[in-house]
């Protein structure tokens, strides 16, 4: 198998966190890449969820953030009957 070099622009304060990274989970930044590029292949795409949400979501998101940070606004349920009653009103 022939080896061939890429050339990758990063941060350098992101690149030593990485260096760091992967030195903890016994390998270099190659392998680390040479893993991802074959996950990748394997997978048949990026191997992990890559997306963008729309703005409801992102609406949806930020409603669940301010019910974490705010439950006694909220209305909670213990009893599925109740939170049917509910909905039904």
């Amino acid at each position: 198998m022939s080896m061939s070099n890429i050339n990758v622009r990063i941060d350098a304060d992101k690149k030593a966190k990485a260096q760091e990274l992967f030195h903890s989970l016994g390998m270099d930044m190659s392998t680390a890449v040479n893993l991802f590029i074959q996950s990748a292949l394997d997978f048949g795409g990026i191997p992990f969820a890559v997306r963008k949400y729309n703005k409801e979501t992102e609406a949806a998101f930020a409603e669940i953030e301010q019910m974490k940070q705010h439950p006694e606004q909220y209305k909670g349920y213990t009893d599925i009957d109740e939170l049917f009653e509910d909905l039904a009103k």
